[in-house]
Formats: structure tokens, C-alpha cells, sequence
């Protein structure tokens, strides 16, 4: 008998006991499902991530407080710092210390987070009280990789006073202005202070990680005065004008902050200076953790599955001896017998795969719609996942199989 035959055999005995197939598929489905979409969810959270550190500039560090002070090296010959999170802020001062002395062809920016829950309030419409606030210079605009729709930058005479002023997040000035062309020199108040909008930012869209379309940029002085950031830790961002001048840069930078925070020889850096690959890549890194766990609860169902398969294609031998034995009567040796069993387990198994693959796929890239990224098919976990199935099928098929072709085709006839 052909394989071709063979395999229309196995299908039209699958069609027979329909409802028994249906379940094991939908089972093989819902792990593989599980296993695609998180898949999917973890591609398009990497493409995120890579994309909104490439808008930030390669070439851009950032100096920061370390609130968990490194451990000290053997045989460096540093102490730690015995300080708290409090003591190892990055003040004012020291920011405008860095500033004035790094002496690499750059440009430096100095930030500070306001606040986190500002409250905005245009007209009758007002927002909840979940509204991030920036103190910047006038040079964070180009360090963070950011560039304006409509209106103008902050310059220094604006740094240098402390007019109510602010840069408005691009959903922010739609929503409260309709238009962003009429947000420039309109007036929106950000807690209890009136604020005259002079640029609006251009839109990043949706992310995890930048909530630039949301947030309202102040100056430094201005932030200073009406927000409590006394207690907040400054952040420093360079701008290196040659890529290639980075990893010497970023090590100037640390002995120029060491001077600004008067650290000897004998103590451990209090700060920390962070490229924007390498925490692109340490956020990546975590997820590996999510892709380990989207396996085992893949593998766990797909187990279960094995074994409800298995055990309706024994109860299907039960129910075709007399057809086994016919089979064989009429010229079908075991090996066609084996293969056709096997057959129906493979199918039945890789047909769930496949509905899990597209089901899977489709979940995951749901979230492409909310960061307007591009649609995600894993094409190698999609062979994976195939392989997968295609294996629990062989494995649960094998003993019904055997056991099917090692029939008397006698006794099989005599089978009630």
C-alpha cells in the first residue's frame, strides 16, 4: 500500500472518532499557543527596546546615582561606600561641576525627575494625577535623541530665568489642545502653576520604556523652585560627537565625576555611567527568564497532551481489532499497520500545532498594535514548535502502533 493511502486511511479514521481528536488537538493547541504568543509578545518587547535606545543616540552615556553600591573587586584595593541611598544622590553642583570640566568634544545635558504625578489641567479638562515631569537644559532635547513637531526648544536665557514655561508631550498637546499647531504660546496648568507652552515633541508612540508623548519638560531653575526635587538625583547625559572616542570618553567621565564626588583612591565608585546598548541589552537579557517559563508551561501542556493522545489511540485499537484483523486478512502486513496508527497520532498531534502556531501568532502581535511596531513571526520557534508536535506525536503513536500491528489476524477477526 502507498504512503499516500495510507495516510487518507489514517485521516478518514480521525474523521470516525471526532470528538476524541478535536480534544487532544485543542489541548496540543492551547500549549503551543501559550508558547507562540509569549514568544511573539518577547520578539516584539526586544524590537521595542533596541528601537527606543537607537532613538536615544548609540553614542550617548548617562551618569547616574547607584543606590546598591558594587561590592568591591579582589585585590583592587577600594573600599566600598558605606552610604545611603540619600548620601550617593548625584546633587546639583556636582552635575555643574562634570559639565564645566569634561573636556571631550561633546555635548552634556543635566536632568532631573520633577515628579511623577503631576496633575494637568486645561479648561474644563484635567488629567489624573499620573503626569511625569522633566527639569531640563537646553541641550536635553539632542542628547535624548527627541526632536520637536511644532514650536521651539528651551535656550539659555530661558535656563538661566524661570519663567513658567514647558515643553508639552505630543499626546498631551492633542489631547488638550485638539491641534498641535495651536499648543505654541497656549497656556496649560501643571498642578497649581500656569504653564505657556513653547514646543510640542514629536511623537515615539506607545513603550514600555519611553513615555515621552506623555510628559511635560520644564527648565532646571523652574523645577527647582516648584517642585521638591532637593532630595531628587540629578542625571548627567554626554553626547559624544565621534562614536569611535565613546569607551574613552565614558572612562574620562569616571575620573571626572570621582573628582566632583572627592573620591580617593581607596573607595569604590558611587555612581554609575551607562551606555545605551548596554542597558538595551541587560533589559533583553532578563527576558530570558519569561522565554524559559513560556517553555516549561508549553512542554507541561504538551506532556498532558502526549498522554490523552496516547491513550485514545490505545482505545482506538480497542474499538478497529475486527478492522485490524480484515486489514490483515485481505494482504496488509504490520508495517503498513504500524505506519498508519502512527499516521493518525502525527496528525492528530501537528494539526494542533499548527492551530496553536497561528492562534499563538495572532495573540502575540496584539501587542504590535498598541507600540505601532511591525508584525512578529517567530519563523524558528514556529520549527520549533512543529518539531515539537511532531515528535509527541511519534512517541505517543509508537506503543498503540506496535500493539495494533502485532495483532492476530485471527483472533482480531474473532473479536467482538
Amino acid at each position: 500500500m502507498k504512503l499516500g493511502d495510507t495516510i487518507s486511511l489514517a485521516r478518514r479514521a480521525i474523521s470516525h472518532s471526532r470528538l476524541r481528536s478535536n480534544l487532544t488537538i485543542a489541548i496540543i493547541a492551547i500549549g503551543i499557543t501559550a508558547l507562540i504568543s509569549i514568544i511573539t509578545v518577547i520578539e516584539i518587547l526586544k524590537g521595542t527596546i533596541y528601537e527606543n535606545f537607537t532613538t536615544m543616540g548609540s553614542n550617548t552615556f548617562n551618569i547616574t546615582s547607584q543606590s546598591l553600591v558594587v561590592k568591591s573587586k579582589g585585590g583592587s584595593g577600594r573600599r566600598r561606600n558605606n552610604e545611603n541611598e540619600d548620601q550617593n544622590r548625584i546633587k546639583l553642583t556636582e552635575a555643574q561641576y562634570f559639565k564645566e570640566n569634561f573636556p571631550y568634544p561633546s555635548t552634556v545635558s543635566i536632568n532631573v525627575l520633577a515628579t511623577n504625578n503631576a496633575t494637568l489641567k486645561r479648561g474644563k479638562q484635567k488629567s489624573n494625577p499620573n503626569i511625569m515631569v522633566m527639569g531640563a537644559d537646553e541641550h536635553y532635547m539632542k542628547v535624548s535623541g527627541g526632536s520637536l513637531a511644532v514650536g521651539r526648544n528651551f535656550n539659555s536665557l530661558d535656563i538661566a530665568g524661570n519663567e513658567n514655561i514647558c515643553l508639552l508631550g505630543n499626546s498631551l498637546a492633542t489631547k488638550y489642545f485638539g491641534d498641535i499647531e495651536q499648543a505654541p504660546n497656549g497656556f496649560i496648568s501643571v498642578g497649581d502653576a500656569r504653564y505657556r507652552v513653547v514646543g510640542v515633541l514629536e511623537s515615539k508612540g506607545s513603550s514600555l520604556i519611553d513615555r515621552t508623548d506623555n510628559m511635560v519638560i520644564i527648565t532646571l531653575n523652574n523645577a527647582r523652585q516648584r517642585f521638591n526635587v532637593s532630595k531628587k538625583s540629578y542625571v548627567i547625559s554626554v553626547w559624544v560627537n565621534d562614536l569611535k572616542l565613546l569607551d574613552i570618553a565614558s572612562d574620562e567621565a569616571e575620573g571626572i565625576m570621582r573628582n566632583a564626588r572627592r573620591l580617593d583612591a581607596m573607595h569604590e565608585n558611587n555612581f554609575s555611567i551607562n551606555k545605551n546598548d548596554e542597558i538595551a541589552n541587560s533589559l533583553i537579557d532578563n527576558l530570558k527568564y519569561v522565554t524559559m517559563a513560556a517553555a516549561v508551561i508549553g512542554l507541561i501542556t504538551l506532556l498532558g497532551a502526549a498522554i490523552g493522545l496516547m491513550n485514545i489511540m490505545l482505545v482506538s485499537v480497542a474499538e478497529r481489532t475486527r478492522e485490524i484483523g480484515l486489514s490483515k486478512a485481505i494482504g496488509a502486513n504490520s508495517n503498513t499497520i504500524r505506519i498508519q496508527f502512527l499516521s493518525e497520532a502525527i496528525i492528530i498531534s501537528v494539526s494542533g500545532g499548527i492551530i496553536g502556531i497561528v492562534i499563538g501568532i495572532l495573540m502575540g502581535n496584539i501587542l504590535s498594535l498598541v507600540f505601532h511596531s511591525a508584525f512578529v513571526i517567530p519563523w524558528m520557534w514556529i520549527g520549533i514548535g512543529i518539531s515539537i508536535c511532531f515528535v509527541v506525536g511519534l512517541l505517543a503513536g509508537i506503543y498503540p502502533a506496535l500493539k495494533a500491528s502485532r495483532l492476530n489476524p485471527i483472533t482480531a477477526l474473532r473479536y467482538e
